[in-house]
């Protein structure tokens, strides 16, 4: 939670749900009243509340509302405004809780502060939303730092074209739309000064990046002209699997900025199920393209995205999905169950999977994501690694704490002046905490 205030009297809260594009864009809001005047708040005593939504399952909706009515509850006269994908697709059903004064749409929060420079408590919602078009351009919403982390976020990409059948998220994002390459370049230096040793790229749908700029780019060579102009580290938020060619591979494997990490979606491990999802590789591809990115990129970190109990996914297709993960030699598992979302194709389908189902398949891919994981931990035990110390020490352990370029979670011992510095470290043991919560021993190798 960010706490950012406005004017002399004023003062407000700022609470982010959802991906790193939402917690960009909270910043953003942060960063802007902050320039106007506003002043931290109290907690539980904020004269401003904004809540910045996610919608993307069933459960981010209900996380969502459960939110607007803890804030509501705790700053009785404060003047509450909703705003993120869940206001920009329900703005109805956020309006009818009582308490809520301002809804904003995601297209909206650029100019959030002549919205609530005013804010007062409304008798009825007032609400500020607009759909998306096809002019639309993306919003420059980057900010000049982040309050207490190591790791800048830059949002450079925004709206997806692709819509996947179980998929709100381009009902509440828009069609794809992306930063001028000269504005990543100025922000990311301006970053690098402000002290970041480490930007994250983000974007909905950040492998499209450039394709509806005009001349048109992509991310690769927009990645390739970073290699030129910093030595800060650049890492990527999630591609898909039809957009890493063999020439992205060999680039990041060569790169001396990218970090050796990528996030890839792959959602069911079952052709027929692929199809139905509307996605646009099979299985084959999928496989082959981890072996040729493991072959290229020893030491990488790949994640996924999988999801479990999609309409028609029987006992055979979920099997194909758990074998296939398992035969992989990937990092750690996102796992979501399956989440019927009004206004996506999926939501007509018919062969739903019983709750329980989804549950307990669920829970088995989890579980086999926490083997991998381990087993990608033991592999890099006894190599060297450099870690960037994030400000904030480990609330476990009071140690220091950090990430590995190839994403392992480390603790080291030292002192608070090593936050912000990238240390060299070797990797001792794997450390388990009682939420089976992975991270690992490291050691420093010079004072």
């Amino acid at each position: 939670m960010d706490r950012i205030g406005i004017g002399k009297l004023k003062t407000v809260l700022i609470h982010t749900l959802g991906c790193k594009v939402n917690q960009c864009e909270s910043a953003y809001m942060g960063e802007v009243l902050s320039r106007y005047g506003f002043s931290p708040a109290l907690e539980g005593k904020a004269d401003i509340c904004i809540v910045n939504t996610c919608t993307v399952t069933q459960r981010a909706d209900y996380q969502s509302r459960q939110l607007i009515r803890r804030v509501i509850k705790e700053n009785p006269e404060a003047s509450i405004i909703v705003t993120g994908c869940c206001a920009q697709i329900a703005a109805g059903e956020i309006a009818s809780i009582p308490g809520v004064d301002y809804i904003i749409g995601n297209k909206e929060k650029a100019g959030i502060l002549h919205i609530i420079k005013n804010a007062s408590k409304q008798i009825s919602p007032k609400i500020y939303v607009s759909p998306f078009t096809v002019h639309d351009k993306i919003q420059d919403m980057c900010v000049e730092g982040f309050m207490d982390k190591t790791r800048a976020f830059l949002k450079i990409q925004d709206g997806c074209d692709a819509y996947c059948t179980y998929c709100i998220v381009p009902y509440a994002r828009g069609r794809s739309r992306s930063l001028l390459p000269h504005r990543v370049f100025k922000h990311i230096k301006l970053l690098t000064q402000n002290g970041y040793k480490e930007i994250v790229l983000t974007g909905i749908h950040l492998g499209h990046y450039g394709l509806d700029l005009s001349p048109q780019t992509n991310i690769l060579d927009l990645l390739r002209t970073l290699e030129e102009i910093t030595h800060c580290r650049i890492r990527l938020s999630s591609l898909e699997p039809t957009e890493l060619s063999l020439s992205f591979i060999r680039h990041m494997a060569a790169s001396k900025i990218m970090c050796p990490h990528l996030h890839i979606p792959l959602q069911s491990g079952d052709d027929n199920i692929l199809k139905r999802m509307n996605r646009t590789y099979s299985i084959s591809y999928f496989k082959d393209l981890i072996h040729e990115i493991i072959e290229n990129i020893p030491d990488i970190c790949i994640g996924v995205d999988v999801m479990a109990g999609f309409p028609g996914e029987e006992e055979r297709e979920f099997i194909n999905t758990y074998t296939l993960i398992e035969s992989l030699p990937i990092g750690y598992l996102h796992v979501f169950p399956y989440s019927r979302r009004k206004g996506t194709q999926a939501f007509r389908f018919p062969h739903h999977v019983a709750s329980a189902t989804v549950t307990a398949r669920a829970k088995k891919l989890r579980e086999l994501g926490n083997r991998k994981r381990r087993a990608f931990y033991q592999k890099n035990l006894r190599k060297m690694a450099q870690v960037l110390v994030e400000c904030k020490r480990d609330t476990h352990t009071g140690l220091l704490k950090g990430f590995t370029k190839n994403y392992i979670p480390v603790l080291i011992e030292g002192d608070d002046d090593l936050k912000n510095q990238i240390v060299e470290v070797e990797l001792k043991d794997i450390i388990e905490d009682s939420t089976y919560n992975m991270k690992v021993r490291g050691i420093r190798t010079s004072a």
